[in-house]
This record gives C-alpha cells, structure tokens and sequence, in this order.
C-alpha cells in the first residue's frame, strides 16, 4: 500500500534534525521543538480545487519547510507522516 494524496495535498515525512548547543550538547527529540523542515513523499495531482486550478510546485524529495502547526498527523506502516496543503508549504530548501 501506499499513500496518494488528493487535489492540493503533499505528504511529508519530517526531518529528524541532531541540534547541538553553543557549548556542544547534543540535544535529543523531546528537548527540541518540533522539526519544521520535511521531505516532501508524495504530490497530489493539483487541478481545480474550489473553482481556482491549482499547479503543484514541489516534486517527490524536495526538502520544505512547512507552517509550525499546519497539517494531519497521520501513521502509516510504522512511519509517521503529516499530509498538508501546497498552501501550507511556505518554502523549498535549496
């Protein structure tokens, strides 16, 4: 099985990124915020969404930035997973 997002939709898959300190700790996951850069999964086909036509503009393994509480949480085959709209999407990390 695998995920096909719909119209606008984008699945990413966030980025676990090691952070460390001025004075070199490392800090874990549950001492960071949550991570807002992701690697872009899976594009919906775009097209007409609510009367506007909708072009995708990010590709299977971009790397994105996304809004900090944007999206749906979603598990699938022991990964998680958050599915956003384009509009959600506020850059592509070059």
């Amino acid at each position: 099985m695998t995920l096909k997002p719909l119209a606008d939709r984008v699945v990413i898959k966030m980025v676990e990124v090691e952070e460390t300190t001025k004075s070199g700790i490392i800090l874990t996951g549950a001492a960071k915020e949550k991570p807002q850069i992701a690697e872009v999964v899976a594009v919906g086909p775009g097209g007409n969404v609510d009367g506007k036509d909708i072009v995708m503009h990010v590709k299977v393994g971009d790397r994105v930035i996304t809004s900090k509480y944007s999206g749906t949480e979603v598990k699938f085959d022991d990964d998680e997973y958050l599915i956003v709209r384009q509009n959600d999407i506020l850059a592509v990390v070059e």
